[in-house]
């Protein structure tokens, strides 16, 4: 196919590759990225879905999905991020066309084998709504006493301003600030900003490696800052205690994984100090 393509050095390419691997395979029983090769081991047609740990459950098995607003589209992305990736092997002669069948479950499939489900999210999106077919439990769960986080709108005229007063004082309580702002560029300027009258802040997005993400988590809660600026990064999972007051500038602005439930995991950051 290659070769009728005129693509004669990724013909070679694949040809020396596959020989080489079928070698290896022949004198020592394995090759590198043996499983490029398990559609024909497993005898599978083309385009036939993967056999999965799922196949092997009993029938009355339960799947328990958290925070399923966030993994759900992480489970449909899967499929498509690694048949990107692959397309390109194939097409410049790297791999065989089986390559393609040694994936993860495309999201129907994966829906398809599962028998029952409990998606879990305190903001759940329309795709668990539609899959409960209206089987919904509420469950507001609060052994600590904490309350929901009180919510102003404010003006955005003078909003730094605003902003900075705000600041100072949760730094008078011993309190710490968050700030979500909507590009990495507004992030660092307003970081800087701030550090420029004497604050201490650090800002979090996407561009600081995961390690130092939760250094600069644990230094906020141990007070060697009172300030995190961020963008996406300070939604679910993040049990701040110390922090009090969230501020969501720009909010009526849409941006980059700005929406409704976004927002609501946002503001669910604060409130954990009382």
């Amino acid at each position: 196919e290659l070769k009728e393509l005129g693509k004669l050095l990724e013909a070679q390419r694949l040809e020396q590759r596959t020989n080489f691997d079928m070698e290896m395979m022949r004198e020592i029983g394995f090759c590198s990225g043996i499983e490029n090769y398990s559609r024909y081991f497993a005898g599978r047609k083309p385009g036939e879905r993967p056999w999965t740990l799922i196949d092997f459950f009993p029938d009355d098995f339960l799947t328990i999905i958290d925070k399923s607003h966030v993994t759900l589209p992480q489970i449909q992305g899967m499929y498509k991020g690694d048949r990107k990736r692959k397309e390109n092997l194939v097409e410049y002669g790297f791999r065989l066309p089986s390559a393609l069948d040694n994936r993860p479950l495309k999201y129907d499939e994966f829906l398809h084998i599962q028998n029952q489900t409990v998606y879990m999210s305190a903001t759940p999106a329309y795709r668990e709504l539609e899959l409960s077919g209206g089987s919904i439990v509420e469950q507001v769960i609060r052994p600590t006493g904490l309350l929901d986080p009180k919510v102003e709108i404010r003006k955005t005229h003078g909003q730094i301003d605003d902003l900075i007063g705000e600041i100072r004082g949760r730094i008078k309580s011993g309190e710490r600030v968050l700030i979500t702002t909507l590009t990495k560029r507004m992030c660092e300027d307003l970081t800087e900003y701030l550090t420029g009258i004497n604050l201490r802040v650090r800002y979090l997005h996407s561009d600081i490696k995961a390690l130092e993400r939760v250094k600069i988590l644990r230094d906020l809660r141990l007070g060697e800052f009172d300030v995190l600026v961020g963008i996406n990064l300070l939604r679910e999972g993040l049990d701040l205690p110390e922090v009090s007051l969230v501020a969501v500038l720009d909010a009526d602005k849409q941006g980059f994984l700005r929406s409704r439930s976004s927002l609501l995991q946002v503001a669910g950051r604060a409130s954990r100090h009382i």
